[in-house]
C-alpha cells in the first residue's frame, strides 16, 4: 500500500537530525505505526502476542537487547514496555547520537512507570487522524502561511454540504479511505466500540463500566464544542438511568484523555485587557468528529436533516484540522470568550507573536453575522497591549476562498492546508 505522507513527517524528520529519539504519540488507527514504520528500518512490535514470552524475558534481564538492530529503530505501542524509555534514554546519554529511534503510543503510560522525563533527548509529536488536505479533499489552493502574512488568496472548494456530512461521519481515519462503499462509516463505530470494551482496560487495567463510559461519551457528543461541565455531564448520564459519581467520572473523563480521545481548547491567555473578564473554562472536543457523529448514530443524511447538531460537528471538523495545521509551525489554539458571553471559536497565536481570531460557519449565509462579529471583537480588546490581529477569518462549509475589501478572510475549509 502507498505510503500517504502526514503533516508530522517533516517535523519527524528534521527532529531525528537534532534529538537522539523521536515519540509519535496520538489516537489509535490516526496513523502513528505506519508513519514510524516510514521514517524506519527496523521494528519492534510490542503489541506482536507471539513475541510476548520473549519481550517478558528480555523485559526482566536484559532490557538494551531491545535496543539491538538497524537505526532508526521503531518501538511500536512503546507503553506496553515502559522499561524501554530510560533505556533508550540510557543509550543516547552514552552515545551522543541522533535519531536513532522512534517511540509511537496510543495511550500516555501511567506515573512512576518511566524514571526520566527524556528532556533533551526524547522529543514528542502529537498526531491525530488525517486532516482534510492529508485525505486529499482539501485542495490546499489556501495557506495559512499567506493568510498570516496578509497575501490575496483565491480558491474553490470541491466539497459540497453532502460531501462535508460524509467526510464529518466517516472521519479522518486512513484506513477508511480505501473503501468507497458505505462499509467507510463503520471505521469510527467500531473504533469506539473498542475504546468502550478493550482501550479503557488496557490503559492501566483497571476494569471500567461500559455502560457508564459509553453514557460519558455520549453526553461529550451531545455537548461537542461546548464548555459543558463536569456537573452537566453527571447529570446527562444519570438521567439514562445509570448511577455515577464524580471521582468516577473524572476517572473516565481523564482515562479518555490518556487514549487521546478527548481534548481540550483553552480559553485565551492572550492580555487582551477586554473591558470584560474572560471566562476560562475550556471546551471539550473528540480527536475526531466522526467519533461524536458514531455516538449518536447519525449518518451523513441525518447531519444534512439537522443542521444545527451539522453545525457543531462542522465546528468539531475545523478545530481538528486547525490544530493539525498550526501545529505544524508550532501555533497555538484557543477561543474567546468573555462574562457577556460574547465568543469568537478559534484565536491562533504563532510563534514570534503574531495573532488572529476565526468564526466558524458552515453555511455560506452566515459569512455576514460571523465577519460583523470578528470587527466587534476587534473594538472590544486593546489592541494597544496585545498588538493588532495579523488576520481576522471566517473559515466556513461554502465553496469560495477570498479576501475581502474590508481584509477580512473568507476561507473555505475545503481549500485549507498549513
Amino acid at each position: 500500500m502507498k505510503y500517504l505522507p502526514r503533516i508530522v513527517d517533516s517535523e519527524i524528520k528534521e527532529l531525528m537530525e537534532i534529538m537522539g529519539a523521536v515519540l509519535i504519540e496520538g489516537c489509535k488507527w490516526c496513523g502513528k505505526s505506519t508513519t514510524g514504520v516510514y521514517h524506519a528500518k527496523s521494528v519492534i512490535e510490542f503489541q506482536n502476542p507471539d513475541k510476548k514470552q520473549e519481550y517478558e524475558e528480555i523485559k526482566n534481564t536484559k532490557p538494551s537487547l531491545f535496543l539491538k538492530g538497524e537505526k532508526p529503530r521503531m518501538f511500536d505501542e512503546w507503553q506496553m514496555y515502559p522499561v524501554i524509555w530510560d533505556t533508550i534514554r540510557t543509550d543516547i546519554d552514552h552515545s551522543g547520537q541522533k535519531g536513532n529511534y522512534i517511540l509511537t503510543g496510543s495511550a500516555k503510560p501511567s506515573e512512576g512507570e518511566i524514571m526520566h522525563t527524556g528532556t533533551g533527548r526524547i522529543s514528542r509529536v502529537l498526531m491525530r487522524p488525517m486532516s482534510l488536505y492529508e485525505s486529499g479533499e482539501s485542495t490546499g489552493e489556501v495557506s495559512f502561511k499567506d493568510i498570516i502574512e496578509g497575501n490575496d488568496i483565491a480558491g474553490v472548494s470541491q466539497l459540497s454540504l453532502e460531501d462535508l456530512a460524509s467526510v464529518i461521519v466517516r472521519g479522518g481515519w486512513p484506513a477508511s479511505l480505501e473503501v468507497k462503499s458505505e462499509a467507510k462509516y463503520r471505521f469510527a463505530k467500531e473504533y469506539v466500540k473498542s475504546l468502550i470494551h478493550e482501550e479503557v482496560k488496557k490503559v492501566d487495567g483497571v476494569e471500567r463500566n461500559p455502560e457508564k463510559m459509553q453514557n460519558v461519551l455520549r453526553s461529550l457528543a451531545r455537548n461537542i464544542a461546548t464548555s459543558v461541565s463536569n456537573s452537566t455531564i453527571e447529570e446527562d448520564v444519570k438521567n439514562n438511568f445509570v448511577d455515577i459519581s464524580r471521582p468516577t467520572l473524572i476517572d473516565y473523563l481523564n482515562t479518555l484523555e490518556k487514549l487521546f480521545v478527548i481534548e481540550e481548547v483553552n480559553a485565551t491567555n492572550l492580555n487582551f485587557r477586554s473591558k470584560y473578564a474572560l471566562r476560562t473554562k475550556p471546551k471539550r472536543y473528540f480527536v475526531d468528529p466522526s467519533i461524536a457523529a458514531s455516538i449518536l448514530e447519525m449518518t451523513p443524511n441525518d447531519l444534512v436533516k439537522d443542521l444545527n447538531t451539522f453545525g457543531f460537528m462542522f465546528e468539531s471538523l475545523c478545530m481538528r484540522d486547525l490544530k493539525i495545521y498550526a501545529g505544524s509551525y508550532g501555533a497555538d489554539v484557543t477561543f474567546y470568550r468573555d462574562e457577556k458571553d460574547f465568543e469568537v471559536d478559534a484565536i491562533l497565536r504563532t510563534t514570534n507573536g503574531k495573532w488572529g481570531a476565526i468564526e466558524i460557519k458552515l453555511g455560506a449565509g452566515y459569512i455576514e453575522e460571523a465577519a460583523k462579529n470578528l470587527l466587534k471583537f476587534k473594538e472590544r480588546v486593546d489592541t494597544k497591549k496585545c498588538g493588532e490581529p495579523s488576520f481576522l477569518v471566517v473559515l466556513t462549509g461554502a465553496a469560495y476562498s477570498y479576501k475581502r475589501e474590508d481584509g477580512i478572510y473568507v476561507v473555505s475549509i475545503g481549500t485549507l492546508k498549513n
